[in-house]
């Protein structure tokens, strides 16, 4: 009977972290189709893809903790954690987690895994005021001022400046600001080694001109202009050291399909000059949305 009785707390307890979790859950008419699971895979060295389908989210590996970079959304966490656990890593072994930018795709997941593996969470200044707050805030292009989008609040966050360098062990993440799709968005840099030889890995943040309808980037009476920020970010990213290109949609830079034409011989994530190609697409985009904001 004692046995039974641990059996249906154990049960009850579990029921009711479910319930939660799926309170937390995210709607959008895109989460289902970027939430599909995805087996995990080795991208280079020590980093590893451990996101759902549509959602990058990646782990960088050390004997002293890991690195995992994005959260995805809310339901896109038990997925990570199963995916960390399928390469044969511990969720508790997860010492840093970073964001590339705060909106509840890349960022919703990130207070489960918080608390999963008690990792010390960091991101800018601007995008840790909004994973406290749990939403956006005005400043972002993507605000909706009658009902904003909301995602789990993290509740500590560690800022981190442009340049700033995290540690965990002998890992080292580099944090660059580059503001423009939000206000604090930020893409990171780390060193992966395999078969003797270093690459230079970039997690890129998005780079697309996306706004709530009536919002300019080249700014109003009440609000500044962002083009010529969101300008220098584009630029600040095709400079980067960059062997290896992991974009926070894995769709930006033909994740998938790499890892699906990688083979024992080669492999296909290293393509030096991939960030400088992912800028000048991303230059393309915002000339497009700025020449229609003026003409209008």
């Amino acid at each position: 009977m004692a046995i039974l009785r641990r059996l249906a707390l154990a049960l009850a307890i579990t029921a009711t972290g479910m319930t939660a979790a799926m309170a937390d859950d995210v709607k959008c008419g895109l989460c289902e189709e970027w939430n599909q699971p995805q087996q995990p895979f080795q991208i280079v060295g020590n980093t590893y893809y451990v996101g759902p389908r549509g959602l990058s989210a990646v782990l960088v590996t050390g004997d002293q903790g890991h690195i995992l970079l994005d959260g995805a959304l809310p339901q896109s966490a038990p997925l990570i954690m199963r995916n960390i656990a399928a390469l044969g890593f511990r969720i508790e072994d997860v010492k840093l987690i970073v964001n590339s930018h705060a909106h509840d795709d890349h960022a919703g997941g990130i207070a489960q895994l918080q608390r999963a593996s008690g990792a010390t969470v960091a991101a800018s200044v601007l995008a840790a005021r909004a994973l406290r707050a749990g939403l956006v805030g005005p400043d972002d292009p993507q605000y909706k001022a009658n009902g904003p989008d909301r995602f789990p609040k993290v509740a500590q966050v560690t800022e981190v400046a442009d340049g700033g360098i995290l540690r965990v062990g002998a890992l080292a993440v580099t944090a660059h600001l580059t503001p423009g799709h939000t206000t604090g968005g930020t893409t990171w840099s780390w060193q992966s080694c395999e078969n003797g030889r270093c690459f230079n890995v970039v997690y890129a943040d998005s780079l697309n001109p996306m706004s709530q309808d009536g919002f300019r980037f080249l700014g109003n009476a009440t609000e500044p202009d962002r083009s010529a920020s969101f300008q220098a970010s584009i630029d600040k990213v095709a400079a980067l050291k960059c062997d290896v290109m992991i974009a926070v949609h894995p769709g930006f830079s033909d994740l998938l399909e790499k890892h699906a034409a990688r083979t024992s011989g080669s492999n296909r994530f290293i393509v030096p000059g991939e960030c400088r190609t992912y800028a000048a697409n991303a230059h393309q985009r915002l000339a497009k949305r700025l020449k229609s904001e003026a003409s209008q």
